[in-house]
């Protein structure tokens, strides 16, 4: 117990590249009566490229509300930026980030937009729908996604309101072509460089 207590509390990285920040909901028995709880689950790739638990925390269902309580408790022991949060769609989860944290990037998680997605789209449509959008979110770079985006556009147009919901959250759906697995500079408004040297990545200001 000792141990685990010490782990919870050990002082994080100041830096994570990208935060998974995610909930798990399961049964518990309390006071005679079954309720869901949630785990609030970070897991953060660190600046050398390996997977950290920043922390496991247990709330009720989940909520924005808890996740900013997340969000400052880890800036208190520590995390004082984050390139990448991916998250899913759940209603106030980037205000409560940026609340805490600023300048973090908001990228949705994808396998939950496809699910929300694939629920508008005729059964009959679906394998040949689901083709063309493999090449938007497969895509190399973030102007060949948008260009095949657009090319779905003219091809379905009976799915026009579903492929708008993608243009409307492109923002934060491809915030993941920041990140160049190869290794990368990025220059943003002339005021910010994010570096790989060395194999560690870092964010540097430049202003």
């Amino acid at each position: 117990m000792e141990e685990a207590k010490e782990w919870y509390c050990r002082t994080q990285d100041s830096f994570y590249p990208v935060v998974f920040l995610d909930a798990v909901h399961f049964k518990v028995r309390e006071d005679g009566r079954i309720i869901t709880k949630a785990a609030y689950v970070a897991l953060g790739i660190n600046g050398d490229g390996y997977k950290d638990i920043p922390g496991i925390w247990i709330g009720e269902n989940e909520g924005a509300k808890f996740w900013l309580k997340v969000c400052n408790e880890l800036k208190n022991r520590g995390v004082s930026d984050i390139l990448i949060a991916c998250v899913d769609g759940l209603k106030g989860f980037p205000d409560a980030i940026h609340t805490v944290f600023p300048e973090t990037r908001i990228q949705l998680c994808i396998i939950h937009q496809i699910r929300n997605t694939l629920k508008y789209i005729a059964y009959k449509d679906q394998k040949a729908f689901m083709r063309d959008l493999k090449r938007v979110y497969g895509a190399e770079s973030e102007e060949i996604a948008m260009r095949n985006l657009e090319s779905m556009m003219d091809t379905w147009k009976k799915y026009t309101v579903v492929l708008d919901n993608w243009l409307d959250k492109w923002e934060h759906l491809a915030r993941k072509y920041v990140l160049d697995y190869y290794g990368w500079t990025e220059k943003e408004n002339e005021k910010e460089e994010c570096t790989v040297e060395t194999g560690t990545m870092s964010r540097k200001s430049t202003s």
